[in-house]
């Protein structure tokens, strides 16, 4: 039998009669023949609760156990489906990542999948289990003890079965239903894309686009997965929601095909360092072994042996930030007069594949972010990726402008 992979995300499962909905779908496909491994997050708003809880419990909790109680959100959700396939007669079981085993590596709560070995399932699958409901973001570490993926860890976990199980295709079943131009909350003109490129998805989810988890698209890029994004709330059709593929199944798109944006950036810019060779290195080694993750980084024109070296990162990590590259200071890896941090602004970025084989796309941005009396503070680009870095009050404005600038409200 064929097999079909299905994801179900919080809202989507948040309660019983949305598992219930949900379990119609996984009938449908039953029905078509389809041997399923469904795929569920917790129910809506959970996982912040069990995190909530071992905050509370204890702000310098043990990773171990952080896992072990924030994992059962998806153990809840994979009984209760299975439960009611069970009462439409299809026969159904949950799979926790341990019985599967979905085999990790032992970073608690950031783990990475080593390996899926199937036997188990298709062991089920060939003495009549129809539908294995196995609980998403989880898995087993090479001690046995329960690991997590991060957040939206679930649909990494999906992309990883289909995988492994050589499936048809990975269906992502969500809030919105597919992926738009751009956030159609900001954007009225938002058109549904029937088609995107792996690159360009991977694009969009990392510069701040909430559709799909960036590892999961990684990963399905890499073993070629055929992802399909799909409201959970809408009548399906053979055309419903919007496919994500290689490059060569799209026939014509747009230059570019979407606008994302990130709101929760900051610029921090370390003035006047010692301009020499291994000082980018000197910079950088603590702030990632502090964890933080950096994205744009600038370097200005030097002066007298001196620079500024600007570079973005998350809002949440600027504490971090500051005290890593303070710390280098007094060991006196680098030396700088001043440190600035701007945490009022926004990144806006437009991507497109076929940015590619064209050329003034970044004269266009440009002209129409002027155009608005936005000024841009940092530019960085990629062969189909151009990023701005603009003052917060002002992003939507832009997404808005940018949106209109490349008409993407109009297919190829």
């Amino acid at each position: 039998m064929p097999t079909l992979v299905m994801k179900f995300g919080g809202t989507s499962v948040a309660t019983l009669d949305r598992i219930r909905r949900a379990a119609k779908r996984v009938g449908v496909e039953v029905a078509k023949g389809y041997d399923v491994i469904v795929i569920v997050s917790a129910m809506a708003g959970k996982t912040n609760e069990l995190v909530g809880w071992v905050q509370e419990t204890s702000p310098l909790f043990d990773a171990r156990e952080y896992d072990a109680v924030v994992s059962s959100g998806e153990n809840v959700t994979a009984g209760l489906m299975a439960l009611v396939l069970q009462e439409m007669g299809i026969p159904a079981r949950s799979w926790q990542g341990w019985q599967v085993p979905l085999k990790t590596t032992s970073a608690h709560s950031a783990a990475r999948i080593e390996e899926i070995p199937p036997e188990n399932i298709n062991q089920k699958f060939a003495e009549g289990m129809k539908v294995a409901v196995v609980a998403g973001f989880q898995g087993v570490s090479p001690e046995g003890r329960i690991t997590t993926l991060g957040r939206g860890g679930s649909d990494t976990t999906a992309v990883a079965f289909a995988a492994a199980f050589n499936a048809e295709r990975c269906d992502i079943y969500t809030d919105v239903d597919g992926v738009y131009t751009t956030d159609p909350r900001i954007s009225s003109k938002a058109r549904k894309l029937d088609r995107i490129a792996f690159e360009e998805m991977l694009e969009l989810a990392s510069l701040g686009a909430k559709v799909l988890q960036t590892r999961s698209v990684e990963l399905a890029m890499r073993y070629g997965v055929k992802l399909r994004v799909l409201s959970s709330f809408e009548e399906q059709t053979d055309t419903s929601g919007t496919l994500v593929c290689a490059e060569e199944e799209i026939v014509e798109s747009n230059v570019v095909s979407g606008v994302a944006y990130s709101r929760d950036e900051a610029k921090m810019t370390l003035i006047s360092v010692a301009d020499r060779p291994g000082i980018a290195a000197a910079i950088f080694g603590p702030l990632s072994e502090a964890g933080i993750n950096v994205d744009m980084i600038v370097q200005n024109i030097s002066e007298e042996g001196r620079t500024d070296m600007t570079f973005s990162c998350p809002t949440d990590q600027v504490a971090r930030a500051e005290a890593a590259v303070k710390k280098a200071k007094e060991d006196g890896i680098i030396n700088f007069h001043a440190l600035d941090a701007d945490t009022e602004v926004a990144k806006v970025s437009v991507v497109g594949i076929g940015m590619r084989s064209h050329t003034g796309v970044a004269a266009k941005m440009f002209e129409a972010l002027s155009a608005e009396g936005i000024n841009i503070k940092v530019i960085t680009t990629s062969e189909i990726k151009i990023s701005v870095l603009i003052d917060r009050k002002y992003m939507e404005l832009a997404v808005q402008a940018l949106h209109d600038a490349f008409e993407l409200e109009k297919a190829a």
